[in-house]
């Protein structure tokens, strides 16, 4: 399961985390960045659906991500 710390951080800055998520996962649009809104589940919907992954590849992608990316004091 996904810290919900990590998740509300993630929404909460969405501004600027929508730029490390789109480092991560280049594939993504600005559409796709709209759509996801800082949203957990919106996010791992878009990576499955760019990148090819099933949902639980998906999901272990996000983890990594959210968890580097709350540890690096991005404040």
């Amino acid at each position: 399961m996904t810290n919900p710390i990590e998740t509300k951080v993630i929404k909460g800055r969405w501004n600027q985390t929508q730029h490390e998520a789109k480092k991560q996962w280049s594939k993504l649009t600005e559409a796709d960045l709209a759509y996801i809104d800082g949203e957990k589940d919106r996010l791992i919907e878009k990576v499955r659906e760019r990148y090819g992954h099933d949902a639980e590849s998906a999901e272990l992608e996000y983890k990594s991500w959210a968890s580097a990316l709350t540890a690096g004091g991005d404040r």
